[in-house]
């Protein structure tokens, strides 16, 4: 099983600044038994923060269970979606960004 915090923390590291250059977001997770987490994005920089920062553009509810299987392939995001299991409070700004998480 993928840890939704280590994965969501570590992911400053395999963005490239490039990808991300003049780009500005937030994003809040809620992963329940794993915790919340911000994905902050300013112009090139990321930063993955333990608990919320700022105002998101896009909040994500999940649990760790469901975090794993979007992230291994095994639940369909748009599925998860229209069952509950996942939560996007803003899915345009997701989709911006959804393939740089590595969540699509």
């Amino acid at each position: 099983m993928i840890d939704a915090k280590s994965y969501l923390l570590s992911l400053p590291e395999k963005v490239k600044p490039e990808v991300i250059e003049g780009l500005n977001t937030i994003f809040h997770f809620d992963v329940a038994d794993s915790g919340e987490y911000t994905i902050r994005i300013d112009d090139g920089v990321m930063r993955a923060l333990e608990g919320y920062e700022g105002e998101p553009n896009c909040k994500v509810t999940t649990s760790a269970d469901n975090f794993s299987k979007l992230l291994s392939g095994e639940l369909n995001p748009m599925m998860a979606m229209m069952t509950g299991k996942l939560k996007i409070s803003n899915p345009g700004e997701m989709l911006k960004y959804a393939k740089m998480f590595g969540l699509m």
